[in-house]
């Protein structure tokens, strides 16, 4: 059952239905974005609340894309490396069916 949950970003708070379980993690993606938005903020260059908000949530995005692809190519190179690995078994144990025979 979703319950309202109070986050507070840049000084404002935002009530948000949420449920029980994903508490932590709606109060965590609270506090990044709150740490992002400030970041934005205090480095002078944005004004405007919105402003600050559509680039915080672009270089949230970019960061969620980039471990993605991380992600991916990780699974990739594993790939690749199990495929050497079998290669590898297959050929010693053909190795060593002709060596039995």
């Amino acid at each position: 059952m979703s319950s309202p949950v109070t986050v507070r970003i840049l000084g404002k708070e935002y009530q948000v239905a949420c449920p029980e379980e994903e508490r932590a993690s709606l109060e965590a993606s609270a506090s990044l974005l709150d740490g992002k938005m400030r970041e934005i903020r205090d480095a002078g260059k944005i004004v405007g609340l919105d402003r600050i908000a559509v680039l915080a949530a672009l270089n949230l995005a970019n960061d969620v894309i980039k471990f993605n692809g991380a992600e991916t190519k990780d699974k990739q190179d594993i790939g690749r490396q199990l495929e050497t690995l079998t290669e590898r078994v297959a050929v010693f144990l053909e190795e060593e069916r002709q060596i039995e025979i």
